[in-house]
């Protein structure tokens, strides 16, 4: 949810830049089942544009409306949406709405966590009673022990009542996606990437220069060759995938990533080049640990029949995503219990 908020605070600033307010409705809690889970979030700014989505559609309507006297008053307010019989989802969501201006500072401290890729803590204060609460609201801390309520003019030392109740959501660093290769297919693969909200870096070339305008949505380009790729910024919340198509590169990037410790790395080609490949790696590196083939995937996608560029940038992003939430796929009809994924949020009564 990283990647939503952040699209959140630059849509505040985008409005900010023309005068306008702007508040923020989270969800907090649910009783039942529903399209989305507690923590999402969208904004609204006053002159009605919203950004973000906690629903299909109909909550978001019912929340505009509820957010005018948030602009009016500056006090936030909780509100509540049945969706039982409106949605299809047996739940009942509770919504916080609150004025978002935050400070410069938050701003800044915000923009330096998300650059370098420290995770990061929202704590909403709420009630399940309906209706203006001054006492309510959210503060993000961040790893530098710094704290900021989403709006500048309310108190954070205020005490609370105990019928409060808080919902913490521990947010990770923008999970990061490393292209090694320049071709048509690594453009495509960026592009269904960034629709995720991903991350994107692309690896090129020295010798064959590409710009940003080459990669639809890529964060950053790096023309480098093998030997000198920087490996210290790839983490676990990171996935890479070796398509050059270049086999002797391939190789060589991949001597490079040996200490790498990222959650996926994926090599294009079939599966008798992944064999050569790994087996041409373990003629070189003979005493590397069996914990690096672990997180090898090749060749790299799931089995969902692509032919296209396009559909194979989806069988591609959809094992990563299925690997890194320890998913084994399969047909939600096939699956028991709840759809969604366990989101990082504790909420304390």
């Amino acid at each position: 949810m990283t990647h939503e908020f952040k699209s959140l605070i630059e849509g505040y600033l985008s409005a900010k830049e023309i005068g306008l307010q702007a508040v923020l409705a989270t969800v907090v809690d649910l009783d039942g089942s529903s399209y989305r889970r507690p923590g999402v979030r969208m904004m609204i700014t006053e002159n009605g544009h919203m950004t973000g989505a906690v629903s299909g559609g109909c909550v978001e309507k019912e929340i505009l409306k509820q957010a005018s006297s948030v602009f009016i008053t500056g006090n936030a307010k909780m509100m509540t949406y049945d969706g039982r019989y409106r949605l299809g989802c047996e739940g009942v969501l509770y919504i916080l709405i609150e004025k978002l201006s935050p400070t410069p500072e938050m701003i800044n401290d915000f923009k330096k966590c998300i650059q370098d890729r420290k995770p990061f803590q929202i704590e909403s204060i709420y009630s399940n009673k309906i209706g203006v609460n001054s006492e309510i609201g959210s503060v993000i801390s961040f790893s530098n022990n710094k704290k900021y309520s989403f709006c500048e003019s309310k108190e954070l030392t205020k005490e609370r009542n105990t019928n409060y109740k808080t919902f913490t959501q521990v947010m990770s660093p923008c999970f990061r996606l490393i292209i090694v290769g320049a071709e048509h297919d690594a453009a495509q693969l960026c592009l269904s990437a960034n629709n995720l909200g991903w991350e994107v870096q692309i690896v090129t070339s020295p010798s064959d220069p590409q710009t940003k305008e080459d990669f639809p949505g890529v964060h950053t380009i790096h023309p480098v060759n093998p030997e000198d790729f920087n490996i210290s910024q790839i983490d676990n919340n990171s996935a890479i995938v070796l398509m050059t198509h270049n086999y002797a590169k391939d190789l060589r990037f991949l001597l490079t990533l040996k200490e790498a410790q990222p959650a996926y790395l994926g090599l294009l080609g079939p599966l008798k080049r992944r064999e050569k490949l790994l087996n041409d790696f373990m003629d070189l590196n003979p005493l590397i640990d069996d914990s690096f083939f672990d997180m090898v995937y090749g060749p790299v996608g799931l089995n969902i029949g692509a032919e296209t560029p396009q559909e194979i940038s989806l069988s591609i992003c959809s094992e990563i995503l299925a690997v890194i939430r320890k998913e084994e796929p399969k047909p939600l009809k096939d699956k028991t219990g709840t759809i969604h994924h366990h989101v990082s949020f504790l909420k304390n009564e």
